[in-house]
């Protein structure tokens, strides 16, 4: 009898969801009816660790090889920016995550832009920043420079000297700042990145080897080596972390499950973890990376880059020769108005106080009022008679101030002798006096 009315009890609410389902759809129908033509359809944006992962067609042709540099140089140049990242890092005693996040955004940022267009040093430096920000653990951009300036110096063998203060430090901590807005704003401000570090440790749980710190160290070190390839744009985090494993279980020579495999617990295939192995191994096989060699070839592709587009734009002008700048002149936002010739803005009357005369010669009239023009005039002994002139009434409204005081103090003392019994005759002596004066 119980199981009958809870069959029943599951019937009645089947039947009360189909009946909501039923008024939803409903809803919907009477809503695009009474919009019609009128009603919007909006787009959604779905922000998963999928969205990281770039189709085949995206990593094989990247916009360097379009600009004419060659497949291996460019792995080449990304390494260098991953290992430059890496020892920055370390110097700049950042969390091991920070630095992992700032290689995988330098990777991705170079599959949207051009290593012949960006320079790469430059944009290291701004993965560093902003991947410090993102994990919390931010650093000043004066600290990054003078860390990749050391760095250069001990790779070229130079004498380490300080980074000077001057106009070019200005230009190139302007240039990191920009760089960190580009990386964010190719990348649409999702630079959020998943680590394999926690999943290494939790897969090893599974397995059994969570006291086994010489394995769990060997698949941090084939982990942190994976970052100066492409593997985390090409496969997922989990997969990553099976393929580490099991180059530490191969080099340490441990055995894993192999009936039912083991990596099917984690639902990740064979031929992925294959593939990941690979471009881990291709890493230890690859020559010693000359930075001089490099920074020569991209430059020669960055200058026919810059010639290529120098023609274009006077080509574009003109069939032979580029129009001339047109004139700027100043806003009062302290930026700056291109005009054309012919709708140049009017000079301004000059006034006659702020005018100055450009003639060392004294004027008409200074010769008329001062006489005779002297021998060895200046525009210096000018306006110093000028300024003499102009401060001459000054002096002579004091005088005659300190003259009304004078009277006033002294017809003060005269009426107080009047109010004493003072003699009258040398009150009269003190108005001849006054008189005189």
């Amino acid at each position: 009898m119980g199981t009958q009315k809870e069959k029943e009890k599951e019937k009645e609410k089947d039947k009360d969801k189909d009946k909501d389902k039923d008024k939803d759809k409903e809803k919907e129908n009477s809503n695009q009816s009474a919009g019609g033509k009128n009603a919007k359809s909006y787009g959604k944006i779905v922000l998963t660790l999928q969205n990281c992962l770039l189709p085949e067609e995206k990593l094989n042709s990247t916009p360097s090889h379009s600009d004419g540099l060659d497949t291996e140089t460019e792995t080449d140049l990304r390494i260098l920016g991953c290992e430059l990242i890496q020892t920055a890092g370390i110097l700049l005693k950042l969390p091991q995550v920070a630095m992992a996040t700032g290689q995988v955004i330098f990777q991705r940022f170079y599959y949207s832009k051009s290593l012949v267009r960006h320079n790469m040093e430059t944009t290291a430096m701004g993965c560093v920043c902003l991947a410090s920000k993102i994990e919390e653990a931010p650093r000043r951009i004066r600290d990054v420079i003078n860390v990749f300036n050391h760095i250069k110096q001990v790779s070229s063998q130079k004498t380490i000297q300080p980074v000077i203060l001057d106009q070019s430090y200005v230009t190139l901590k302007n240039q990191v700042i920009k760089a960190e807005r580009r990386v964010l704003k190719e990348l649409g401000f999702c630079v959020h990145v998943k680590h394999p570090h926690k999943i290494i440790v939790m897969y090893l749980q599974v397995l059994g080897y969570e006291k086994n710190r010489a394995l769990m160290q060997q698949c941090w070190n084939y982990m942190n080596d994976s970052l100066r390839s492409d593997v985390f744009l090409r496969h997922q985090p989990e997969t990553v972390a099976c393929a580490c494993v099991y180059l530490g279980a191969r080099q340490l020579q441990l055995p894993l499950p192999a009936t039912p495999a083991w990596f099917r617990l984690f639902k990740v295939s064979e031929s992925s973890i294959r593939d990941v192995c690979r471009r881990v191994l291709r890493l230890y096989a690859r020559p010693s990376i000359s930075a001089e060699q490099l920074e020569k070839r991209v430059d020669e592709l960055r200058r026919r880059y810059e010639e290529a587009r120098a023609k274009a734009r006077g080509g574009e002008v003109d069939g032979h020769t580029p129009s001339p700048p047109l004139p700027k002149h100043h806003n009062a936002w302290g930026g700056f108005i291109s005009r054309s010739g012919t709708h140049a803005a009017p000079e301004r009357a000059k006034s006659p106080r702020h005018s100055r005369s450009t003639s060392l010669s004294p004027s008409r009239t200074d010769i008329a009022k001062h006489g005779k023009r002297k021998k060895h005039s200046s525009r210096s002994r000018s306006r110093s008679h000028s300024h003499s002139r102009s401060r001459k009434p000054k002096k002579t409204q004091r005088r005659r101030s300190g003259s009304h005081k004078s009277s006033r103090s002294h017809y003060r003392s005269r009426s107080r002798s009047r109010d004493r019994g003072g003699d009258p005759d040398k009150t009269g002596k003190h108005r001849n006096k006054h008189r005189r004066h």
